[in-house]
């Protein structure tokens, strides 16, 4: 289906630094599409000393209904939302935000409930399980917040950067749900392996989390995108283990965005 451009279409942007990557305009402009709604998004190439005054300057515009945030933005943006949802405001940290009625914005984080749904749809209960998550980030942060109220028995969090993993720890800790622990890249006696970060994207990463003691009965997964299968995920399968790949998520994920920037 070709994309029709008129005066009354609706504008969204997705906002990153860089852009080029993403793949996200495409598939959230064919999503539009598919609800019959007359709507495109747009990439922006922002730096972050500019990010405040860009999207001051966008808010200006009464055609601009919703901005969808990508790295590194996700914590900066928050600060920007005018309100949030509970989940975006306990982690400080938004992935897409859409115009209040009063022309204000609204911010939430999807990164985490659509990761868990993608977890289920690939057969992944992750009731009652124990889990290893590796990533405090933006996208980390989140998986571990749905993954702590969705209702894992203990999560053990690792991330190089100390004061970011025992930030994050104390935080999801005190909600009571479950025991959250610092953790290693070492997966034994975990039900759940998880890599939230981009070690695994270039030729020569190491694995963020130690495949050589990944059992078969293992579920591994992974938010990278590129390459289609990380090397985690390929020495997983090889041994048998069940994996998801960051695809899966992306998916989750935009569908979860769309319905929210078209108010559902």
């Amino acid at each position: 289906m070709t994309q029709l451009l008129n005066g009354a279409t609706r504008v969204h942007f997705i906002v990153g630094d860089p852009i080029a990557q993403v793949k996200s305009p495409a598939g959230v402009t064919q999503a539009f599409q598919q609800a019959g709604h007359d709507a495109i998004c747009i990439p922006a190439h922002v730096a972050p000393a500019d990010l405040a005054g860009w999207h001051a300057g966008v808010s200006l515009a009464g055609n601009v209904d919703g901005i969808i945030v990508t790295v590194p933005h996700k914590f900066a943006y928050q600060a920007l939302c005018d309100t949030s949802s509970e989940r975006a405001a306990f982690l400080g940290a938004c992935n897409v935000l859409r115009r209040n009625p009063d022309g204000s914005w609204h911010g939430d984080m999807f990164d985490g409930l659509g990761y868990v749904e993608a977890l289920r749809s690939k057969g992944c209960a992750i009731e009652g399980k124990r889990v290893l998550l590796v990533g405090a980030g933006g996208a980390g942060s989140a998986i571990a917040y749905s993954l702590v109220t969705g209702g894992v028995s203990q999560l053990a969090i690792h991330d190089p950067d100390l004061s970011r993993r025992d930030i994050l720890v104390q935080r999801l800790g005190s909600l009571g749900l479950c025991p959250v622990v610092a953790g290693s890249p070492d997966p034994s006696g975990q039900d759940i392996v998880l890599n939230a970060t981009p070690v695994g994207m270039k030729e020569g990463d190491p694995h963020p989390i130690d495949s050589s003691r990944f059992t078969p009965e293992m579920f591994v997964g992974c938010v990278i995108t590129a390459p289609a299968v990380p090397p985690m995920i390929q020495a997983a399968r090889e041994l048998g283990c069940h994996t998801m790949t960051g695809a899966d998520m992306f998916a989750r994920v935009r569908d979860l965005m769309v319905a929210f920037l078209l108010g559902k």
